[in-house]
């Protein structure tokens, strides 16, 4: 039961993280890339709440749930699939953490322009274009990490 319950918080929390990193992301972004200024500073509101609420708990649960399994599976944390998952996790993250600061970052800017009745500075446009490469940089390893966690092998060794 213990093993039922904890894969399914563990499968559960990486759709919450994957799913609302890119649901929010994609909602950002295109706020962005709109340049309405209330526009942008909402959508900033909205995904700051959500990674709060949402992709913070579950990126804190991820690697916890899953080296309880591995070890509850006696799956040596070196087994390719296993090491490679945990290092994608952490470049994942690395990108991500800075994402967290720069969209909290985001949403003063839009929402000190919204008051003043201004368009996005130039600085929400430096901040974005952080923001998007970052972004881009946790996205593609969580992708991988998604392949890996279903093929339990690495593409290149048959």
């Amino acid at each position: 039961m213990d093993y039922l319950l904890v894969k399914w918080v563990h499968i559960l929390s990486s759709t919450i993280l994957f799913g609302a990193g890119v649901g929010s992301a994609f909602h950002l972004f295109m706020a962005s890339l709109r340049g309405h200024t209330a526009g942008a500073a909402g959508s900033a509101r909205n995904v700051v709440v959500a990674d709060w609420t949402l992709t913070t708990p579950a990126a804190i649960l991820q690697p916890f749930t899953g080296l309880w399994l591995i070890h509850k599976m006696q799956i040596p944390a070196s087994t390719p699939w296993v090491a490679w998952s945990l290092a994608l996790y952490a470049v994942a993250i690395a990108c991500w953490l800075p994402v967290v600061g720069i969209q909290i970052r985001m949403r003063d800017v839009a929402a000190e322009a919204e008051r003043a009745g201004q368009p996005l500075p130039r600085a929400y446009g430096r901040l974005f274009r952080w923001w998007t490469a970052l972004g881009f940089g946790a996205f593609f390893p969580f992708l991988f990490i998604f392949w890996l966690m279903v093929a339990k092998r690495l593409p290149w060794a048959d």
